[in-house]
Formats: C-alpha cells, structure tokens, sequence
C-alpha cells in the first residue's frame, strides 16, 4: 500500500461515478479484423490495423529474420552505439517514399509528438514572437507538446481554415512585431475521422510564412499517393510530416520527415531521441517490410474507402450522426457517456468490439462510437456490423 492509496481510491470513485473510469480489458490474439476479449470471439471495430497488416507475414518473417540475424536489441540510445545500420536502411527508404530530404525515426507518435515539437519551438524562440496555431481537436501529444515548450497556443475552430487564415491575418499586420509562425494539426483526425484541406493548408502556410506540423498518424498508409499520407498532395511545401507505423502500417514506432538540416537538428536537440534507447532490429524488420507494402496496396484502400461510405450512410439513415467523417474511422455520435457505453456493451453482446470514446479524450456531450474500419473487414462483417447496430437502437 502506497502512502497515496486514498487519494487514488477517491479519485477513481469519481471517475466511476462520472463513467469515464478505464479498465484494462485482456485481448486473445485472432485473425486480422478479428479479436477475442475475455475469450469471447468477436469482429474488431476498434482496431487502428487499418490495412490488416498486423498479421502480414512479410512483416512477421523480416521482423523475425532481422532479430535473429541482430539480435533482440540496439543496445543503447543511437547517439551512443545504438545506430544500427537498419535504422538508417528504413529512414532512407521512408524518406523516398515521402519525397522528402531526410526521416527520423521515434519510439511512438506520443513520443514524437511530446518531445519534437518542443525542440522545435525552442529554437524559434530567439527570432522573435513564437505564434502556435493548433486545431481545437488537436491529439493530447500535440497539446502536450507545446505545454511542454511553455508556449499559448492560439487554437482556431475544428478544422475551419476560414477562422485559422482570420487568425494568422490579425497577427500579420504592417506594424506587427517579428514572428515566427507555426501551424500545428492533423492530416486525419483520429476521433472524428475528418481530414484537413492540406493543399489550402500548405496555401495559407505560404501565405503567412508559417511553419507546418502536419500529424499523419491516421493517414500513413491509408491515403495520398501510394498510400503515404496527405503531405502528398502538398508535395515540399509540408515542413514536417509525423506519422506512426504502428496503425496503417502494422508494427510499432513513429517518424517525422523534412528536410536534411531539420532532422539533423533533431538529432542535436530532440530529448525524445536523445534519451532513449533506439527501436530494435524486430521492429525495424516490420516497418522496412509495411514500407514495401504500402505502396501496392490501392485495391485494398479503395475497399476500405468504400466500406466506409457504406457505412456512414447506412449510419445516418439509422439516425446516427457521423459527424464530417470521410475516411476509415467513423464515429457514431452518441453524446453522453453512459448511453455510449451502454451502447458498446450490446454490440459486444453480439460480437461485435466497437469501443465507447468519453470525455476527457473527447469533449463533454460527444462520447461516441469510434468505428475503425479495416481492409480485413469484408462485406459481410459490415453488413453485421450494420445490423448489430439497428438491433442495438431498436
């Protein structure tokens, strides 16, 4: 018994009686698009293996081929010994398939995000006023980060570039004082599965001379040209792309990609590379293998970009809303958290894990279903996926 015991006790009796208390819940591995929760089998909605790669055997036999041949780890941080030269191998490789200068790779997106931007904000500091534009549903690492650099961040509305662009022109003017801007948001937002304008995005960062942190964590692997995020169709005007391999892609671990002298800035400045132990060669062998997926796999985007259409309308007509959804995370808006909860427990009564999202990782009034659509899912499992919810509603 620790000395805090009560305090925690008190505070997780709250938690409860607002029902946002977490619990742990024990999963059995199973097929990709599939899982057993407390040995009960049942079609996995809530799963971010969006491309079902997880289960790919490329990427189990290079991440096994790579341990034995390296062994089980790097050994140190990479400024130590710890540079491997696979590190090096997958952060080329990444770099081309990005159209980038240069790639780092990180221990996860939580990682990067907490621990580069601050980096990154520091060396603004001297060059006059830092301005931190950051969407409102920006994910609680990117929020973090700038708390983490001690800068305000000015958030404009919910993906509305309209507001960011009103923003970033009242801070603009003749008789303004010298600024280094940035721009801080997702390419895809993992709650509501909406995605950003990154062409206007890329425009307006133009414009105002801004720089652009763009999180691809939901996009990697899913959409832009061959699968590589939405930075694509922005092509070198995208400062930084961050994304994870650990969705999309399969494994585990995250990047950022930029130029040559920002990640050799990293290198120098970031504490969340500095100061750990570098990915070991297992992880490595199953990020070099996604990346040479990726590429290959548009008919199973198109399915998953079809599933989820499907679904949004047979949601909606249902009476749900799906809020501005457009890719393969669809959330079924509940708004209070109990009856998202209740909600979730009848679907896995038939089989079907579509988890119940509450406060505080959405606003009060939105708990919701968050429905994450894989290319493992055929028509059948959403057709019953489909039905289990009607039943659900009835």
């Amino acid at each position: 018994m620790s000395k805090l015991d009560p305090l925690f006790s008190s505070e997780l009796a709250q938690a409860e009686s607002r029902h946002v208390r977490r619990r742990l819940r024990t999963a059995t591995a199973a097929p990709a698009g599939r899982i057993e929760m407390g040995g009960a089998p049942a079609l996995n909605f809530s799963s971010n293996d969006y491309l079902g790669l997880s289960k790919h055997p490329l990427l189990i036999e290079r991440s096994r081929e790579w341990a034995a041949r390296h062994g089980a780890s790097a050994q140190a941080s990479r400024l130590v010994c710890g540079n491997l030269d696979l590190h090096e191998q997958v952060e080329a490789k990444l770099a081309r398939l990005k159209g980038t200068e240069a790639a780092l790779l990180l221990a996860s997106g939580w990682q990067a995000n907490a621990a580069v931007l601050p980096a990154l904000l520091r060396a603004a500091q001297g060059q006059g006023d830092v301005q931190v534009y950051a969407d409102k549903l920006n994910h609680a690492s990117l929020h973090h980060g700038c708390q983490a650099a001690g800068v305000k961040q000015i958030r404009f509305r919910h993906n509305d570039l309209d507001h960011l662009e009103a923003l970033l022109a009242a801070r603009a003017g003749a008789d303004a004082p010298p600024a280094v801007r940035f721009i801080v948001t997702e390419s895809v937002f993992s709650m509501d599965g909406d995605r950003t304008d990154v062409a206007r995005l890329a425009a307006l960062a133009d414009r105002y001379n801004a720089f652009v942190y763009l999180d691809e964590a939901h996009a990697t692997g899913v959409l832009g040209p061959r699968g590589m995020g939405l930075a694509g169709l922005a092509p070198g005007r995208i400062d930084l792309a961050m994304g994870t391999f650990s969705k999309a892609l399969g494994g585990f671990g995250a990047y950022v990609a930029g130029s040559r002298a920002l990640c050799d800035y990293l290198v120098n400045a970031c504490s969340g590379f500095i100061y750990t132990t570098a990915l070991p060669p297992a992880v490595l062998g199953a990020m070099d293998a996604a990346l040479d997926l990726v590429p290959t796999l548009d008919a199973e985007r198109a399915r998953l970009a079809a599933s989820g259409d499907r679904l949004r309308a047979a949601l909606r007509e249902q009476g749900l809303d799906t809020a501005d959804s457009s890719t393969q995370i669809v959330p079924a808006m509940v708004g209070e958290a109990a009856r998202a909860m209740a909600l979730a427990a009848n679907l896995e009564q038939r089989g079907l894990l579509a988890v119940a999202i509450r406060p505080p990782t959405v606003p009060a009034g939105t708990s919701r279903l968050r429905i994450a659509l894989s290319a493992a899912h055929r028509d059948a499992d959403i057709d019953r996926l489909i039905a289990g919810l009607a039943a659900a509603l009835a």
